[in-house]
């Protein structure tokens, strides 16, 4: 998925909180408004795939049904010519070999009176039909299911998008100094003087989860970019479908999806590889990496990081 661009939004300008502290908050209040915006934009571009997909496979379906029933018509209008040729046509086959599709379930009935040698080709041949309307049909309703979650994606993008536009305008707003305060506060969070040692990655799935925090770990220093999934920017989600994507494991787009894709454990029980959740709405993850840190991508302007696992209030932990 290609990166998008923020656009920001015309939006009456408000004045920042006089306290430092309290604007560096609002700051942060606003980051995490935009990134549930993200992973709302993040759901209904996974659906749209997943419709896409189911899409594609119905009008293959359409397809196919579409040469069964011309193959029928075919045999059928052979055995009519060679019935002709023998001595004439039934009046029933001239009637059901209409170039009218439409017509040949509504005279289905007729079939039964068909007493040439073409009746069971016709009874194929009007199950085909069948077939293939019900085929047409679930395609439709694939294509309308599809055109309304397109509709849906393009609301969440621009609800991001303002978030975003949103939370920059009031980071812009910072003075040099609340700037440097809320970088420090950040620098406090984390160790930013080394990676953390590597610790050894045991128990069932262990492999899997081993590859995974490589993967992660890996792509420290990456840019953040929202909708992205790596290998060049990640968002939070991105960042952990990806690393375990590496590890030939499917997990779900979103933050909320990963926060059910597995065993819940207590933060003691926490194994590198595991997916700490944060919020209550589950609106950011990281990859638990050991020693007490996580690997996560944390907001628009700032890159993969390690940082310590209690930046934010964690709602679960999970081990995919």
């Amino acid at each position: 998925m290609t990166a998008i661009p923020v656009l920001a939004a015309p939006v009456a300008p408000t004045e920042p909180p006089a306290d430092s502290a309290e604007a560096a908050r609002e700051v942060d209040r606003l980051f995490a408004e935009a990134e549930r915006a993200i992973e709302a934009y993040n759901g209904a571009a996974e659906r749209v795939q997943v419709l896409e997909a189911e899409l594609e496979s119905s009008q293959e379906r359409v397809a196919r049904g579409q040469q069964l029933v011309n193959d029928r018509r075919h045999v059928i209008g052979a055995n009519a010519a060679a019935q002709y040729r023998a001595g004439g046509l039934d009046p029933t086959l001239v009637l059901l070999l209409s170039d009218d599709p439409d017509t040949y379930l509504a005279r289905a009935a007729a079939v039964e009176r068909a007493g040439a040698r073409g009746a069971q080709g016709l009874r194929d041949l009007l199950d085909a039909q069948r077939g293939l309307d019900r085929r047409r049909a679930e395609a439709d309703a694939r294509l309308a299911e599809l055109t309304a979650e397109k509709e849906e994606l393009n609301r969440r993008k621009l609800t991001a998008q303002r978030r975003l536009a949103s939370a920059r305008r009031q980071y812009e707003r910072l003075s040099a100094r609340e700037r440097a305060e809320r970088a420090e506060r950040e620098r406090a969070a984390r160790d930013v003087r080394r990676a953390p040692a590597t610790v050894p990655v045991t128990g069932p799935g262990s492999a899997r989860a081993a590859v995974a925090v490589a993967a992660a770990r890996g792509v420290v220093g990456r840019p953040y970019a929202w909708g992205q999934a790596g290998p060049t920017a990640f968002d939070c989600s991105g960042l952990i479908q990806w690393a375990y994507a590496q590890a030939g494991v499917s997990l779900p787009r979103t933050s909320q999806g990963q926060a059910a894709a597995g065993r819940r454990v207590s933060l003691d029980e926490a194994r590198p590889g595991d997916i700490v959740v944060y919020r209550a709405d589950a609106s950011h993850v990281g990859m638990y990496v050991g020693q007490g840190q996580i690997v996560h991508a944390p907001y628009p302007g700032a890159t993969v990081r390690y940082e310590g696992v209690g930046i934010l209030p964690i709602s679960s932990v999970v081990r995919p």
